[in-house]
């Protein structure tokens, strides 16, 4: 609700399509007030929407509620020491200033109190009929790793360059400050490019291990990707960049291929990691289970570890010492077929353990 009033106040101000071109950056965007909002506002909004249905219907309700809190948090945190710095004061009213510092204050709690939420709501699942936490599937993983690590790559590889190039924007780039300007509630661009670069590196690698928690933090990477990658190939094909690509200099041809790349990684990992993904089954047994591998006594014809197998395999036994001091007329009857060892079979009838009980074992 705090995101959508800022944007409704942003679209009655500025209107929509200043709104538009104000966020993609276009150099002849003049709106009539100045935006206090970006993009990044627009994708956490459909982001909280999202999360809010995931955390009723979800099976991996927690690691959404995480992911989102430490979002929220990370992105309203520089707001509580730059709303009210000189170069905010000369851009938005007192009035205006106030409720953005309250809102960064809402906000903030609002993340701390998901983290809280998460933290304190786990649990395993209460029987057969709660849905299980999904991990994605193997295709989906290596897909996120590749991609996101690379994107993460890629973003970091800029915030060096800007670091080699403007040392003197330094450490405003990053926290904040009078000589670069930014949206009133939203965290300075070097923070912003940061904290893209960690959730797209943290949620590559645990896509790779298949966690949990790889798919919610790998979709709130790739959604927050998707508007600096979309605003600068709307830049491209306004002004017609790619007729002329070949005299463009080396570093605006590399930013240019940044932009295409962010867009198609942003797309591709959002459609690799929303499907559902696999579930663990509760108490799933190691491979080869009811199929006569690893598992005595419950195996299929042919394969059976020696006492519990059926015809085919094992059909010469030795007494064990509980035969012992027996004579032949003593023994105890062979099982019948399923069990034990074939009765009347070559090499000694053979005698295993005596059939399982009429009750299954724990846990079968």
């Amino acid at each position: 609700m705090i995101v959508a009033s800022w944007l409704v106040r942003d679209i009655r101000a500025v209107e929509f399509d200043g709104l538009l071109r104000y966020w993609a950056g276009f150099p002849d965007a003049h709106p009539r007030a100045l935006a206090a909002t970006t993009a990044t506002d627009a994708v956490l909004l459909v982001l909280y929407a999202v999360a809010a249905v995931a955390a009723l219907r979800s099976a991996v309700a927690a690691t959404v509620l995480v992911a989102i809190g430490v979002v929220t948090v990370a992105v309203r945190l520089p707001g509580l020491w730059n709303i009210g710095s000189r170069a905010m004061e000369s851009s938005y009213s007192d009035d205006l200033r106030t409720r953005a510092l309250i809102s960064a204050f809402a906000a903030l709690a609002a993340g701390i109190a998901l983290l809280i939420t998460a933290g304190a709501g786990r649990r395993p699942p209460d029987g057969s009929h709660e849905q299980l936490p999904t991990r994605p599937g193997p295709g989906a993983s290596v897909t996120a790793f590749l991609l996101l690590c690379a994107a993460g790559a890629v973003l970091a590889a800029w915030e060096i360059r800007q670091a080699v190039k403007y040392p003197e924007l330094f450490p405003d780039w990053y926290l904040g400050g009078d000589r670069l300007a930014h949206g009133l509630a939203d965290p300075p661009v070097g923070w912003a490019s940061a904290l893209t670069v960690l959730l797209c590196l943290f949620a590559g690698v645990s896509a790779l291990s298949h966690a949990v928690h790889s798919r919610p933090f790998g979709l709130v990477a790739a959604a927050l990707l998707l508007p600096g990658g979309v605003s600068g190939v709307a830049l491209t094909v306004h002004y017609e960049l790619f007729d002329h690509f070949g005299s463009l200099s080396t570093e605006t041809q590399l930013t240019l291929a940044s932009w295409f790349f962010e867009t198609f990684v942003a797309v591709l990992v959002l459609i690799a990691l929303a499907p559902r993904g696999f579930a663990d089954l509760p108490g799933s047994p190691a491979p080869g289970y009811g199929s006569g591998y690893g598992q005595p006594g419950y195996g299929q014809q042919g394969y059976g570890t020696p006492g519990y197998g059926t015809p085919g395999y094992g059909s010469e036994a030795h007494p064990g010492p509980e035969d012992a001091g027996q004579n032949p007329g003593q023994r105890p009857p062979a099982p019948g077929p399923g069990y034990g060892y074939p009765q009347g079979g070559g090499g000694g009838g053979g005698f295993g353990p005596p059939p399982p009980p009429s009750q299954p074992p724990p846990g079968w």
